[in-house]
C-alpha cells in the first residue's frame, strides 16, 4: 500500500488497523486501532493533520484532506461512506457520513448524527448529535432515530476488516 512520508511527517497507523493495498496515505495521518481504510481512499495530511479514530471505516474512494487552518478529525466508530469527501471538518463518535457526500471546512457532525448520501454540508455548519443532514445544501432534520441506521454498519465493517486481514490474498 502506498504510505508516504512528506518531509518530516510520517503517517502513524495502528498495527490493528486494516488498510487496503490500493489506499493512499500521505503525511500527517493517524489511524486508530481496528479502523479500516478501503480501496481507492486517499488521506492526504499535508498542511494539517488527519485523525481517524479507532474502529472507524473510511470506505472505498473517499478523499480526506485538510486546510492550512483546519485538521480533519474522524472520531471513534464512525462510518465514512463510499466516495465521500471530508475537508477540514470534525466527525464526532459513531456518526455516519453517507456515500458521495461532502463535508467542508469547520463543519461539525455531532455524535450519532447522519449525513445523507450525496448531501453537501457547507463550511461551519453544525449537525447536532443524533440529527440528520440531508440534501444540497444540507438541511438539518432532528428527532430521527439514527441508531438503527448507524450502529449495525459499524460492527459490520469492524468484522469485515478482520476478515480481510485474515483472508485477503492477491491471486495475480
Amino acid at each position: 500500500m502506498p504510505i508516504y512520508a512528506l518531509g518530516e511527517h510520517r503517517p502513524e497507523i495502528h498495527p490493528e488497523a486494516w488498510v487496503m493495498p490500493e489506499a493512499v496515505i500521505i503525511g500527517r495521518v493517524r489511524v486508530g486501532a481496528r479502523a479500516t481504510i478501503w480501496s481507492g481512499a486517499v488521506l492526504r495530511g499535508d498542511d494539517n493533520e488527519i485523525v481517524v479514530g479507532e474502529e472507524s471505516s473510511i470506505q472505498d474512494n473517499c478523499v480526506l484532506h485538510v486546510t492550512d487552518d483546519f485538521a480533519t478529525v474522524v472520531g471513534r466508530r464512525c462510518t465514512i461512506g463510499h466516495s465521500a469527501h471530508l475537508e477540514g471538518c470534525t466527525i464526532e463518535d459513531e456518526a455516519l457520513v453517507g456515500s458521495g457526500s461532502v463535508v467542508l471546512h469547520e463543519a461539525i457532525i455531532g455524535a450519532r448524527a447522519l449525513v445523507g448520501a450525496g448531501a453537501v454540508v457547507p463550511g461551519r455548519m453544525h449537525v447536532p448529535p443524533g440529527a440528520m443532514a440531508l440534501g444540497t445544501p444540507a438541511k438539518i432534520r432532528e428527532g430521527a432515530d439514527t441508531d438503527p441506521l448507524i450502529l449495525p454498519g459499524i460492527e459490520k465493517y469492524i468484522q469485515r476488516g478482520r476478515t480481510y486481514r485474515e483472508h485477503l490474498r492477491l491471486i495475480e
